[in-house]
């Protein structure tokens, strides 16, 4: 399957917890302003890659704690998101997901995905919310879900740095 990505960064420390596979999605029609990955916002720009060479690439590191799915908007392009996120589980990675959706507003498609994503990252980049303290987002009204926790709870479960 083809995926358009702005880029691949094979072993990245600041998407996400340890060492990650980060794949920068290309696509995005929120263009929220001072985004900090604008040059992903084109639906037509990045370059196309079969999502075989990506699963091939994780697979080869053996270095890796997960794979970080990002952009851009992951869910603009669903089924390749869910080929990589589904291939990572098979791996034993954790698999991590930025959205700008906020996680109530989700698609219905994106059922599949969520069944594979172990951490969403929700909500669009608020530029007057900005907060550079704070860990693995933008903006204050992001937040780190665990997802796992929120569908056994039935309720919004944030992540720690602790699992707990």
């Amino acid at each position: 399957m083809l995926i358009r990505i702005a880029g691949l960064v094979p072993e990245s420390y600041v998407d996400g917890d340890g060492i990650r596979f980060a794949v920068f999605m290309q696509g995005c029609l929120r263009n929220c302003e001072g985004c900090h990955n604008p040059e992903t916002h084109a639906p037509d720009g990045g370059r196309l890659v079969d999502t075989g060479e990506i699963i091939s690439a994780i697979k080869k590191n053996p270095l890796l704690n997960g794979v970080t799915l990002t952009g851009g908007e992951p869910l603009l392009q669903i089924d390749a998101a869910t080929e990589i996120a589904r291939a990572a589980k098979s791996f034993g990675l954790d698999v991590w997901c930025y959205t700008g959706f906020d996680f109530e507003d989700l698609p219905a498609d994106a059922a599949p995905l969520l069944e594979n994503i172990d951490v969403l990252i929700d909500g669009a980049f608020i530029e007057s919310q900005r907060d550079l303290e704070l860990q693995f987002r933008g903006s204050r009204n992001q937040r780190i879900i665990d997802v796992n926790k929120t569908r056994a709870q039935n309720k919004i479960v944030l992540w720690t740095e602790l699992g707990g």
